[in-house]
């Protein structure tokens, strides 16, 4: 059995040939096409002598030649790497040389940033360029050109259910780093090679493609960049399942609900409040017909409450649904969203087979109990030339290996688990931890916040303040007082904010997850808007 990407993907090229695979703007390609394009530019990667672990860059927004140059990779055992499309030379120069880049694929747009750091990597020996209405000089080969007399014939080796796949993380608290995955991992768990709600396996390697061929498919936009796991595997379960693909080069909230109207769109992929808040907001100014939409799922990033009861009012007829997971665990679990829904202070979904919550000394935690999200089963193999890192997040316990990402999760009474969001930014005040992500989904929950994010500050006391960065809706400018009294609604008093910081925008990555690094610094290096001492009692918990 080939559960391979390549593989998976021509399942459904020669069940569907000529149903639409991928639409961006006024183009479209059938599967047929799309495959004879990925072949040729596959041929061309052979022709420089790029193969089997050959890893090749991928720099570029989210269009029809970013998926044919990932195909291409995975047709002749390649390895595609997502290089960010917001980094700065310094950032490039770091991909380029952790990722051992052999090959590179960018827009124009970006050849200024990559011709000042290319003459630093001898071994980046092809370039290509996807011409995008630029007019930058570049030192490349045009990547229609490459594509230019090559076979588009599927006359490829053999590949295997072993062959890698490489997601380089956000970095959202640190340098990015490449998970290593085997194809059939991270399809089981990220493509459809279960049910994600009912956890049963795909039997065979053409169950998804019959499936999809069978029932006609779902038309998928993953609103999300493809330098983001969610939008990859959003678009590649699509295709294996015979389905097109919907593609906005880069995030519009207003440009989504047109594609949605224009394509009849039935699924939306969106990755939390930072793509659900303005899309919602602009349904509303726009008066968008939205009536083809049968789901709106979202992933990997927070999902307020607040918001969702937002979608399940204008939108009743669509399944919101509000899954979690990571670029080491992928799928986690999931939770159907509906509008009376409780505040949890996170992501609040039915987990998985494989997925538990750990104590500090590594045994399971039991209902109420805050640990560590681990997961079992399908993982990675671990992260690219990072053994040490390796080692303390891929662990074993009593025979059984597990990815413990770093992510802090509470175990529900009900058995669901709840996100409480990263380790590394929980917040120590006064000895107790605080978890951003609980306090962020509070404060968006007021009518004056339309973006926050919450950090820990210095404190003489405390150790630590909570402290909240907040993006005001246009017009207004929320008080702490006010913010305080709201948010005491949902969380404990030692859990809120004592500091505030009014902005005019939140940093985020282009996926829509928290650039934390972004606000401890704003806290650092500007004064805050109101500040509140505490009272001289302890508050009441």
């Amino acid at each position: 059995m080939a559960y391979n990407i390549a593989d998976l993907f021509e399942h459904a090229v020669d069940l569907t040939p000529d149903r639409i695979a991928v639409v961006c703007g006024e183009r479209r390609l059938t599967f047929a096409q799309l495959e004879s394009r990925a072949n040729q530019l596959a041929h061309h990667y052979t022709s420089r002598g790029l193969g089997r672990g050959s890893h090749i860059g991928i720099y570029s927004r989210n269009g029809i030649e970013a998926l044919e140059a990932m195909l291409a990779a995975y047709k002749i055992r390649a390895v595609p790497v997502n290089v960010n499309f917001r980094y700065v030379p310094a950032e490039l120069r770091y991909i380029f040389d952790n990722a051992d880049l052999a090959a590179l694929v960018h827009e124009r747009r970006f050849s200024d940033k990559v011709a000042e750091v290319r003459p630093e990597f001898p071994d980046l020996r092809e370039v290509l360029v996807i011409e995008d209405g630029t007019d930058l000089d570049h030192d490349g080969t045009e990547y229609e050109s490459a594509l230019f007399g090559q076979s588009g014939a599927r006359d490829f080796p053999e590949r295997s259910a072993d062959d890698l796949y490489l997601l380089y993380t956000g970095g959202t608290t640190g340098m990015p780093k490449g998970v290593m995955w085997r194809h059939e991992d991270v399809w089981r768990v990220l493509g459809g090679g279960i049910d994600f709600m009912t956890g049963e396996a795909m039997q065979d390697e053409w169950q998804q493609a019959r499936a999809g061929a069978e029932s006609g498919g779902l038309v998928r936009l993953p609103a999300a960049p493809f330098i983001h796991g969610a939008a990859q595997w959003a678009s590649f379960g699509n295709l294996f399942a015979c389905s097109p693909v919907v593609f906005v080069p880069q995030f519009d909230a207003h440009e989504v609900w047109r594609a949605i109207e224009r394509e009849g769109v039935n699924v939306l992929a969106i990755t939390g409040d930072a793509m659900a808040r303005p899309l919602i907001e602009a349904y509303h100014e726009g008066g968008y017909d939205a009536s083809s939409l049968v789901a709106i799922s979202s992933s990997a990033a927070l999902f307020s409450p607040s918001v969702q009861r937002q979608y399940v009012e204008a939108l009743p007829n669509v399944v919101l649904t509000d899954s979690i997971g990571s670029s080491e665990t992928g799928f986690s679990g999931i939770g159907v969203v509906t509008g009376d829904g409780e505040q949890s202070g996170g992501p609040r979904v039915q987990a998985d087979s494989s997925t538990t919550v750990l104590r500090d000394d590594g045994t399971f935690a039991e209902p109420g109990e805050v640990g560590w999200l681990a997961r079992s089963g399908h993982v990675p193999l671990g992260y690219y030339k990072d053994e040490e890192k390796t080692r303390k997040v891929f662990v074993e316990i009593d025979g059984t290996r597990y990815v413990v990402p770093g992510d802090y999760a509470r175990i529900e009474d009900d058995g669901t688990v709840t996100m409480l969001g990263r380790g590394s930014v929980s917040i120590n005040t006064g000895g107790e931890k605080v978890y951003p992500e609980e306090v962020e989904a509070a404060l968006k929950s007021h009518e004056d916040v339309f973006d926050a994010l919450v950090v820990g500050v210095p404190d003489e006391r405390m150790g630590q303040r909570v402290a909240a960065v907040v993006q005001p809706r246009p017009g207004a400018r929320p008080e702490l007082a006010d913010l305080d009294a709201h948010v005491r609604q949902w969380i404990a008093g030692y859990k809120v904010p004592r500091s505030l910081w009014l902005v005019d925008q939140i940093a985020r990555s282009p996926s829509g997850k928290p650039d934390y690094p972004w606000a401890q610094q704003h806290t650092a290096t500007h004064p805050p808007t109101e500040v509140r001492e505490p009272a001289t009692a302890p508050e009441p918990r």
